[in-house]
């Protein structure tokens, strides 16, 4: 058997066995077997990865622009400026610009105007961009220069130039003055030159300030009683005091009339904390920190008065009063004793003990009633009790206890 014969099996089973690994390429499903690949020259290979790596990778050259708060508006402020004063420091002091800048702002400002291309091109262009009327605003409020403050100083103070004159003047020095000036821009400069006396024929006289200005101490030394004593007094002054003297009297008047009318319903402050003089008409008083509220029937409601409901305690004259509803409760004298009925939607306490709504409870002499931060002392007058009972025993109120008689508990109806 000759060596080439593919059938032997020893041949085949020396032959190492190829294993299927992933392949990361994919060929193409109608791919040619003859076809050959074109063979590029290794040197353009190389520039063309070269090429594209070029232009992904940044530039080292390339720098970042600080961010500027500078308008093209305050650019052109600086350059007229400075190109007028040639002073930084007298810039900073005389030019108004958008914002607030230091001294060191406008110097690193100009130094970059001045020297750094990648901000001088932006901001003339910028200014380039403005419109007409934005640059003669600007202009026109220029600084002056010393050169054109010289000529205005010549001209006297005792003069009176008109608008003319200004304007030959400004026709007689057209390379001094900036081209944007106008006759009247001129007046005005020589009128405010004149107001602080910089004229060329004004002088400034300097005051001695030893002799001029006094101590408070010379002065009151210099003053005697006696010329204050001898100074007579205002006629004038003296009858505007009496009208508005006479004036309070009149309104202490009527606030003394209205109190005798607050007096038939709400009493004062007592000299002591139980201590109250009653007469034989009041059954009961509500002593509060300000006001008492005198009970002169045999029923009274508690609430909040408006003007489109009345009650006869009203809260609001006591504090604030506006949690408390407009018909809050009643006290009523039935069968020689004093019940409280709660309507409201906030709870009374009587000795610290909750009388919600609906319910009602029994008062005693000197108890305290409390409604929303409002407190008061139930006061009975003893006397007018015990003189004038009350007959109405078969008279029923509300009660939340299901009974229909008057409870004599202490907290009924709970």
């Amino acid at each position: 058997m000759s060596g080439g014969d593919d059938s032997n099996p020893v041949n085949s089973t020396d032959k190492p066995r190829r294993t299927s690994r992933p392949r990361s390429i994919k060929r193409k499903k109608h791919e040619d077997p003859d076809a050959t690949e074109p063979i590029l020259p290794t040197k353009l290979i190389v520039t063309e990865r070269l090429t594209r790596r070029v232009r992904r990778s940044p530039n080292p050259k390339q720098t970042l622009l600080p961010q500027t708060t500078w308008s093209a508006k305050d650019d052109l402020k600086l350059v007229l400026a400075v190109q007028q004063c040639c002073d930084l420091a007298m810039v900073h002091k005389c030019v108004k610009f958008s914002q607030k800048h230091t001294y060191q702002e406008i110097e690193e400002r100009w130094y970059q105007l001045l020297y750094i291309p990648e901000i001088s091109n932006p901001a003339t262009a910028a200014i380039a961009n403005l419109t007409l009327e934005e640059k003669s605003a600007i202009e026109r409020k220029a600084l002056w220069s010393s050169k054109e403050e010289a000529i205005l100083q010549q001209v006297e103070a005792s003069s009176q130039p008109k608008i003319d004159f200004f304007a030959s003047l400004l026709h007689q020095h057209p390379l001094i003055f900036y081209p944007a000036r106008t006759p009247r821009d001129l007046m005005i400069q020589w009128e405010r030159l004149r107001q602080y006396s910089l004229l060329a024929d004004q002088s400034v006289q300097p005051q001695n300030l030893a002799e001029s200005v006094l101590n408070f101490s010379d002065v009151e030394e210099q003053m005697t009683d006696e010329e204050l004593l001898s100074e007579q007094p205002d006629p004038v002054l003296q009858s505007e005091m009496r009208k508005i003297d006479r004036r309070h009297k009149l309104e202490i008047r009527k606030l003394e009339d209205e109190i005798k009318h607050w007096h038939t319903m709400v009493g004062g402050p007592d000299n002591g904390p139980f201590s109250f003089d009653l007469d034989n008409e009041t059954y009961a008083a509500l002593r509060g920190r300000l006001v008492r509220y005198l009970m002169r029937s045999k029923e009274i409601t508690l609430g909040r008065a408006t003007p489109t409901h009345q009650v006869d305690v009203d809260f609001s004259l006591e504090g604030p009063a506006w949690k408390i509803s407009l018909k809050q409760g009643i006290i009523k004298f039935h069968g020689g004793e004093f019940f409280l009925w709660n309507f409201g939607k906030r709870p009374i306490y009587i000795d610290g003990h909750p009388v919600i709504q609906g319910c009602h409870t029994k008062l005693h002499h000197q108890c305290v009633i409390e409604i929303c931060s409002l407190k008061f002392i139930f006061l009975i007058n003893q006397n007018m009790t015990e003189t004038k009972p009350d007959k109405l025993t078969n008279h029923s109120g509300p009660s939340t206890s299901g009974g229909g008689g008057v409870p004599g508990g202490p907290h009924g109806g709970k």
